[in-house]
């Protein structure tokens, strides 16, 4: 019996020497990762609080105070990397680890950490957007700027961005327009506007020029439903008076004259008006506006000695 007892005290002091030998590497594993992280060196650092983990496991409730610390820690250095290769530009591997921090920060119930890699995410995926929209590779902007708005479907800023990567890619412009439309709705009504005119614009004015006329009017006319802009009503008006429709050449020559009253051509055109209106038998304001060319240096004379006598 006697044996027996000291056998027991034996192993129960082996037992004892044992845990406190497990403690004790459990420390300075910890101790290790400390280091490492004070040094900057966070992926080691995680790979020894992830080991110190393992080792406290093994010493019972003694550990439990290691565990807690390595548990509150590794999320917040996983999330941290993330925003150094942010920096670093590297996108593809940071979103790999924006990803293993709120897997991490789940494990370890870290709601700080998760809550923080939520609100980075949709950041970083705008870097990524404008990076490659910066770099001119329009279809993979167009791709990335998608994803910005599965986040936040808000987003005007990103929505505009999102057409603009669209018309430099060469998509159709119903495509185009219809982007620059929803940014509209989205707060970015000035911008989108501008930029949907100066499609209408483009396109009237290559209609004009290959003499499609109906089509250049209609175009200009939608470029100014989007904000009055002298060009449209430029091309209007050369479109309508092909067309033979003077009144509507007229309107929108008058219209032009009054954007731009100091721009170069602004003489012959308003001699243009004064013949359109003449042609109408209207010379009393046939006489207005020749009158109105010769002050813009174009000369006019001979119409204005015609009507005055």
């Amino acid at each position: 019996m006697k044996k027996i007892i000291l056998s027991l005290i034996a192993l129960a002091l082996s037992v004892g020497f044992a845990s406190a030998q497990d403690m004790a590497q459990a420390t300075d594993t910890y101790n290790s990762g400390a280091a490492a992280l004070s040094n900057g060196e966070k992926a080691s650092a995680i790979e020894f609080f992830t080991k110190a983990i393992k080792e406290a496991e093994a010493c019972g409730e003694e550990g439990a105070e290691i565990i807690a610390n390595c548990k509150g820690v590794i999320p917040s250095i996983v999330l941290s990397i993330a925003k150094d290769l942010v920096k670093e530009a590297d996108y593809t591997a940071a979103f790999a680890k924006i990803d293993e921090a709120v897997k991490v920060a789940g494990e370890y119930a870290s709601e700080e950490v998760a809550a923080e890699a939520a609100e980075l995410l949709p950041q970083v995926k705008k870097l990524w957007a404008k990076s490659l929209y910066d770099k001119k590779d329009f279809a993979a902007a167009v791709d990335a700027y998608k994803e910005v708005l599965t986040l936040d479907a808000e987003d005007g800023a990103s929505a505009l961005r999102l057409a603009m990567a669209l018309a430099n890619s060469g998509a159709a412009q119903a495509d185009v327009i219809a982007a620059y439309e929803k940014a509209a709705a989205l707060g970015q009504e000035a911008n989108a506007n501008k930029q949907i005119a100066s499609i209408y614009l483009k396109d009237a004015a290559a209609q004009l020029k290959a003499k499609a006329y109906a089509a250049a009017a209609d175009a200009a006319k939608k470029a100014n439903e989007y904000g009055d802009n002298a060009q449209a009503y430029l091309v209007l008006g050369q479109a309508s008076q092909q067309l033979k429709k003077n009144a509507d050449a007229i309107s929108a020559f008058e219209k032009y004259l009054e954007l731009s009253p100091s721009a170069k051509n602004a003489g012959a055109i308003a001699l243009t008006v004064g013949a359109l209106y003449q042609g109408d038998k209207n010379n009393a304001k046939a006489l207005e506006f020749y009158k109105k060319a010769q002050e813009l240096g174009t000369d006019a004379k001979q119409y204005i000695d015609a009507l005055s006598k």
